[in-house]
């Protein structure tokens, strides 16, 4: 079973994505550990980009903690402008620090530092399932190629909740219950290589 970290995006609780991942998360069950970023007390800006260190205040301390724990990690987040809410950006901007995340290579090649996790990125929108696509998908590519994917965390598998105002009570509904279904799937999933070997050799050593 893998360890599954849920991120929540959205600044309402009330909302749908918020929902999604309430229910997610219930259905990884005792795997899953919820990061509902609108709970969280830290500053969004990263002040003077990479130039200066910016101190990591204890919630996003916290959140890398769980980086490092998470085999799987799950972004729930609307899709606003055809990005992410400031929620989200600042709290990229600040987790995901070069040379714990990313670094850079000699040759001048990204290299993603929390390779070995898989990630799966839930998106809502009002725009039906057909038009971002169409218009360039540029929250889908923001988060899952150009951030997720980038710091190595891949494959991210990708669903969609699209024309969420044209849906009824009972769609909306059916979309939350599934979303436990979801999660309880991305559990199952092995673990990273790194822990399972390390058990191993855990119970090896104690003679079992």
């Amino acid at each position: 079973m893998a360890h599954v970290l849920v991120i929540d995006a959205h600044p309402d609780a009330q909302s749908l994505t918020a929902q999604l991942a309430a229910s997610y998360a219930a259905g990884a069950g005792d795997h899953a550990v919820t990061l509902a970023l609108r709970d969280l007390d830290f500053d969004l800006t990263l002040r003077t980009g990479y130039r200066t260190p910016q101190h990591l205040e204890p919630d996003l301390a916290r959140a890398q903690e769980l980086l490092e724990w998470a085999e799987h990690v799950a972004v729930f987040t609307p899709v606003w402008w055809g990005s992410v809410p400031a929620l989200l950006k600042g709290f990229f901007d600040r987790t995901l620090e070069r040379g714990w995340a990313f670094r850079y290579r000699e040759n001048g090649m990204p290299e993603g530092l929390l390779a070995g996790r898989t990630g799966r990125l839930a998106v809502t929108s009002d725009s039906p399932r057909w038009y971002l696509p169409l218009v360039g998908d540029t929250t889908v590519k923001q988060v899952r190629g150009r951030t997720m994917e980038f710091c190595g965390i891949k494959p991210t598998r990708l669903t969609r909740y699209a024309d969420v105002r044209g849906r009824s009570e009972e769609q909306l509904a059916a979309w939350v219950r599934e979303a436990a279904d979801l999660g309880a799937a991305d559990a199952a999933r092995p673990g990273r290589p790194d822990r399972l070997a390390g058990e191993r050799r855990e119970l090896t050593a104690a003679g079992r």
